[in-house]
């Protein structure tokens, strides 16, 4: 009879299982050091771990022998993980790897501890999202790197008098690039029908300056473009 009685709970650590599998397929495509099975194994294993504590000592309380604490192996089950999570963060010179997949596994082994709670709906959520800060979150940093780009400075020398600084001030601005300070010095020549002047522009925009500089240099007038040099070091 006792046997029988565990059926229903296998649904719940089946329902640990399904979540912990699907985080653990979204590492193993990402080829990750922590794959499905690993996942799988921490999931399933915390909700066992929550499974026993709540019903695996029913026997003794007839005797009024033992108090159960469930809260007291899920705080087991928490600091444990930590070591494996330590173990799949590997440091490199200056460089460290495995941040990510050591805090899926703490998230995947707390799933486990709610479906083995009978928490399924909220272990249902968290599985949501993961995959919303693992996919999403990327794809929304993208988005913000791109619209907070940092300003970029274009040195272009022209033949001074021409009307020259305008057309390459219109040419940014029609171009979607925001001229946040400029900086004009001029260079003497020999021929005062050729004198020459260099701008320093500090642009901000969402495409590569490496776009923009060949527009630039087919303007007329334009001697010479650089990119990354400033006429004044406070720029």
């Amino acid at each position: 009879m006792a046997g029988l009685g565990e059926i229903p709970l296998l649904i719940e650590l089946g329902t640990a299982l399904l979540f912990s599998s699907l985080i653990g397929l979204e590492r193993e495509i990402r080829a990750k050091s922590a794959g499905m099975r690993t996942h799988a194994l921490v999931g399933v294993g915390a909700a066992l771990f929550m499974l026993v504590s709540k019903y695996g000592f029913g026997d003794l309380l007839v005797f009024d022998r033992v108090s159960l604490d469930p809260s007291r192996v899920a705080a087991q089950i928490v600091s444990g993980i930590g070591f494996i999570g330590g173990g799949l963060i590997f440091v490199r010179r200056d460089a460290v790897r495995g941040l990510t997949t050591a805090a899926t596994v703490w998230v995947v082994a707390a799933v486990g501890m709610a479906c083995g709670s009978g928490l399924v709906v909220l272990a249902a959520a968290t599985t949501a999202v993961h995959f919303l800060v693992v996919i999403g979150y990327p794809w929304l940093l993208h988005l913000l790197r791109r619209s907070l780009r940092e300003p970029q400075v274009l040195r272009i020398g022209y033949l001074d008098g021409y009307g020259v600084l305008r057309s390459v001030l219109t040419l940014c601005t029609s171009s979607g690039w925001t001229v946040m300070d400029l900086e004009v010095e001029r260079e003497d020549t020999d021929d005062e029908q050729q004198r020459t002047a260099v701008v320093a522009l500090r642009l901000r925009g969402k495409t590569p300056v490496r776009e923009l500089v060949g527009q630039i240099r087919s303007l007329p007038g334009v001697v010479h473009t650089a990119v990354g040099e400033s006429v004044d070091p406070g720029f």
